[in-house]
């Protein structure tokens, strides 16, 4: 099973709850998953099976409505290759503090 980098971007709409908060639930369903994953201002993004993410996908959306938000807006970007895996770190490791 190849490894594939899932963005998840959730963006939710709620008439009673402030939406960082909900949003923040959605990145708990990710926390708690186990899967490796980096946080950043726009989307969270995911690393592991497809299958898998996209079941962690569907967690964080039933969490941000479970927490209150009436609608959500869900954007997906998926990085996938036909024979071998796609990492965080082979696009990320040159930038970070050393």
């Amino acid at each position: 099973m190849e490894i594939i980098n899932l963005g998840i971007q959730i963006v939710p709409k709620s008439k009673t709850q402030e939406s960082y908060s909900l949003v923040d639930k959605a990145i708990e369903v990710i926390q708690d998953s186990g899967v490796k994953f980096e946080v950043t201002p726009f989307e969270t993004v995911m690393e592991g099976p497809q299958e898998q993410l996209m079941a962690i996908a569907m967690e964080a959306q039933n969490a941000v409505f479970n927490a209150g938000a009436e609608e959500v807006l869900i954007y997906y970007r998926i990085h996938i290759r036909k024979d071998s895996n796609v990492t965080i770190d082979e696009k990320t490791d040159k930038y970070r503090n050393k």
